[in-house]
Order: C-alpha cells, then structure tokens, then sequence
C-alpha cells in the first residue's frame, strides 16, 4: 500500500537562473531578454520560446496578456526568477495638499 506525504514542506531549490524581459520599444523587434545568472542551455532555450511567443506584440496588444502568462508558467517550470521591464514608469504615490 503506498503512502502519501502528510503535509511535510519541501524546502524550495534556489532558483536555477535570472531572466528579464525587456520591452524595447515600437520598433521591431520589440523585446529582449537578458539573464544575469544561471545555465546557459536552459537560460537559451527560455529565450528562444518567451521571443517565439512575443515576437510583434508589443505590451498593449491583448493578445501580449495572454502570451505573457505562458512566458511566466514557462519561468516558473524551469525554475527561473523572471522580471519584466516595460519601460513604464513606476507609479508615484499620490501628494496630498
């Protein structure tokens, strides 16, 4: 008879690799990624499909929803700290008089 774990935390690996995406503009090609660390072969093979999926949408695109997830779940499958660049600028808190 098997058994099932009972509820014992596994702790989390290190990531294996640090990607950002970069948004470059209007101009093709739109984007690019960038790694600071990691496996060159897995940190490739990222690059090449999150490209595939964004390649001519840029962020305003509904479709470009969408095809960022997949890029996320893809980061998340091979254990790679994602970050995302937009070239939007971050929201400032509000002043109040």
């Amino acid at each position: 008879m098997m058994t099932m774990p009972t509820g014992d935390t596994v702790a989390p690996e290190p990531p294996r690799g640090h990607v950002r995406v970069v948004y470059l503009g209007p101009v093709a090609p739109h984007w690019e990624v960038e790694s600071e660390f990691g496996d060159r072969a897995v940190i490739e093979g990222f690059r090449e499909r999150a490209l595939a999926r964004l390649v001519l949408l840029p962020p305003h695109d509904p479709q470009f929803r969408r095809n960022r997830e997949r890029v996320v779940r893809d980061a998340e499958r091979e254990n790679l700290m994602l970050e995302w660049d937009l070239g939007l600028p971050e929201e400032e808190p509000a002043a109040h008089p």
